[in-house]
């Protein structure tokens, strides 16, 4: 038995706290801007990403800003002056890729968190976290001991709620604030 095998858990962490202490708390600040000066705020990952993406938006919900996830019934349209936020490990998600090419013709901005910054989705973004983590596609920079892109999608969930912080930071809202926006019907 491996070492990691016997004790999988700490190498998670290990591996998550390599991969976030190279993110750039500079990214994280820019999208936090662009959050706080969007009218709207869209949401958009395929998969286990896009659970990811769903979770933020319920978090910018608790906020108070006006977030949607792309592909729900009441999702309204995107126009000037919105945030399509996308979280996509290659950034060449074909879909994702199309909806970004879309946003920005309308002149929404677009923002990323991605493992490969150079993707046309990172290269469509005004603001962009890399996350240096591993992701499903074969041939990323990043090994892990986890299966294809569970890395990035930890990561990404862990970052988001980085941004989070810094938009309570600058807003001035506390948590115990956020509960009146808490789901009441449960």
């Amino acid at each position: 038995m491996t070492a990691t095998a016997a004790a999988p858990i700490p190498a998670i962490l290990l591996e998550l706290q390599r991969t976030l202490q190279s993110v750039d708390e500079l990214q994280i600040n820019k999208l936090a801007e662009h959050i706080i000066g969007a009218g709207t705020v869209f949401v958009a990952g395929a998969g286990r990403s896009g659970l990811m993406m769903r979770a933020f938006a319920m978090r910018l919900m608790h906020l108070g800003i006006r977030a949607y996830v792309v592909g729900e019934t009441v999702t309204p349209g995107i126009a000037a002056g919105d945030l399509l936020l996308i979280g996509s490990g290659s950034g060449e998600t074909k879909g994702l890729v199309s909806m970004a090419s879309k946003a920005q013709s309308l002149q929404a901005t677009v923002a990323a968190i991605t493992v490969v910054p150079e993707s046309t989705i990172g290269s469509l973004a005004a603001a962009l976290i890399h996350v240096p983590a591993a992701t499903k596609e074969a041939g990323t920079t990043a090994a892990s001991i986890q299966p294809m892109g569970s890395l990035f999608e930890q990561s990404m969930l862990l970052v988001l709620d980085a941004v989070v912080l810094r938009l309570m930071e600058r807003t001035g809202l506390r948590a115990d604030a956020m509960f009146g926006n808490h789901a009441n019907l449960e």
